[in-house]
């Protein structure tokens, strides 16, 4: 069995949190099975290969909260590495390796993102060279990640500016969908209102749980209703997910065929079967599965998930050869899989359904920014950029469908019990992060949709504080954010 070390300056950042979130994986970027422990002063993960890899932990930085941060490609060896310095060396690698990459892709860059550089290469030549574990090294370490995310952060934004410039200059405004999920409760006129001035599309839930109340008992006057209206307000729809791996959407019904996967297959095959039917040629994208890799439902194994992936597209295409199909994975970065190993990671299971010829159209990435377990980590705008450059490797539209919460409180609504790390969770927070985030998602060709999770805090919702509207139902200002951006970049 493989060990790897990591010292721990000061020792109590060893919290409960990094135990359970720390993970390595190899350069595929796939998540290893690890066994993740505290020892005094150091924090050790066992596994089973004993190849060279890159920690990831979640570390609190001056100025920017809590950030999932990677150090660089290790080797395994006797001896610890100094967690700090090693954080410092992964974020100053990983921008010195993006700027050579776009450099060369002819990226115009700016004298900040170089200068903050330098002077984090100082620093870290600084920390590198005191006493490990003294105050001035972990001092140094600390100022050499600062400025390595500064130079970070203006890279990307360098690299946004100008690819948006590009793809300006050569279409116009850019074809990338605005959306938000619609949820079930009816719209006042000014909730509406809004809505329709700052999308270009919604996502018509037709959550299974609420529309099969019973066996082939179908309850479509909510979805009848807001398909109606889209159309009338000129948006395009999204509909789905039409199954959803998770405990909120399945039918109460459907428990008992729990262990009985071919009544499961048959029961949603019918279910997707019907709303095709009856909403073909009034829908733009039919979203067929939600939370692919992420089941927790009905015993399934991960074979049977796959079927149930593989069979909700046959189902669709057959009853409706025309319209996109897209289906999303969670998680996208694949934590999950360092304490539930799965043969497929989420990247090589979109990529198998895509091989499979099923006519699967597009791949829905579910980013839930800051919530834990269920959700992702809050990550830097490189690190974010690189992900979907990752995902961009299958060829397929990608479709990125985000939550980030307004705030740190409990919320009586909220479906998902989470927790949030230390972080600018406020509803200025929320706008910030959409600024300085959206924007990277339109500057890649192969992100065609982008929609927000859920729209209301006020109805029952998935993640805590996660919507455009407050529980008082007004607009958050990330709302007016949102128009904005569609304003000044989309169609």
């Amino acid at each position: 069995m493989g060990l790897m070390r990591f010292i721990v300056v000061p020792p109590d950042r060893i919290t409960q949190e990094l135990v359970e979130q720390a993970y390595l994986c190899g350069p595929d970027r796939v998540p290893w099975h690890v066994e993740v422990s505290p020892q005094e002063n150091e924090l050790w993960l066992e596994r089973s290969a004993s190849d060279s890899g890159c920690l990831h932990v979640p570390w609190v930085v001056e100025g920017y909260g809590q950030l999932m941060l990677s150090t660089p490609t290790l080797r395994e060896r006797p001896e610890p590495y100094y967690l700090p310095l090693e954080l410092a060396r992964g974020k100053l690698s990983q921008v010195q390796n993006q700027l050579a990459d776009w450099q060369a892709a002819g990226l115009e860059v700016p004298s900040t993102v170089l200068e903050s550089l330098r002077e984090g290469i100082r620093w870290f030549g600084q920390a590198a060279c005191s006493e490990r574990e003294s105050g001035s090294s972990v001092a140094a370490a600390e100022r050499a990640l600062v400025l390595a995310l500064r130079s970070a952060e203006a890279l990307v934004a360098a690299y946004t500016e100008q690819a948006l410039g590009i793809r300006r200059r050569l279409g116009n405004r850019i074809t990338t969908v605005l959306g938000a999920d619609l949820g079930q409760a009816p719209w006042d006129e000014y909730a509406a209102t809004q809505f329709r001035l700052t999308f270009s599309a919604a996502k018509v839930p037709m959550v299974w749980r609420e529309v099969e109340t019973g066996e082939g008992q179908y309850a479509w006057d909510v979805t009848d209703r807001q398909v109606r209206w889209c159309r009338s307000a000129g948006l395009a729809v999204c509909a789905g997910p039409l199954v959803n791996f998770d405990r909120t959407a399945v039918p109460d019904w459907l428990q008992v065929c729990e262990g009985d996967f071919e009544s499961i297959l048959a029961f949603a095959t019918d279910y997707i079967q019907a709303a095709v039917k009856r909403y073909r040629g009034q829908v733009d994208y039919w979203h067929c599965v939600g939370r692919a890799n992420r089941g927790d439902v009905l015993s399934l194994s991960e074979e049977e998930e796959i079927r149930v992936a593989a069979r909700a597209i046959e189902v669709a295409r057959a009853h409706d050869p025309k319209t996109p199909i897209l289906i999303s994975f969670d998680q996208p970065w694949g934590e999950y899989l360092s304490r539930t190993p799965k043969d497929f990671p989420p990247l090589q299971f979109a990529d198998m359904l895509l091989r499979a010829g099923l006519g699967l159209t597009g791949i829905g990435l579910e980013i839930n920014v800051g919530y834990w377990p269920e959700g992702s980590p809050l990550r830097d705008p490189l690190e974010f950029s690189q992900a979907i450059d990752y995902w961009s490797l299958l060829g397929a539209p990608l479709f990125v469908m985000l939550t980030y919460p307004s705030s740190p409180v409990a919320d009586p609504l909220a479906q998902r019990k989470t927790r949030l790390p230390p972080g600018n969770w406020t509803p200025g927070g929320q706008q910030s992060w959409v600024d300085r985030y959206l924007p990277v998602l339109l500057a890649k060709p192969l992100v065609q949709g982008i929609f927000w999770n859920q729209s209301r805090d006020w109805e029952p919702h998935p993640f805590a504080h996660g919507g455009l509207f407050d529980l008082q139902r007004h607009p958050k200002p990330v709302l007016r954010h949102l128009a904005s951006i569609r304003q000044a970049h989309l169609r």
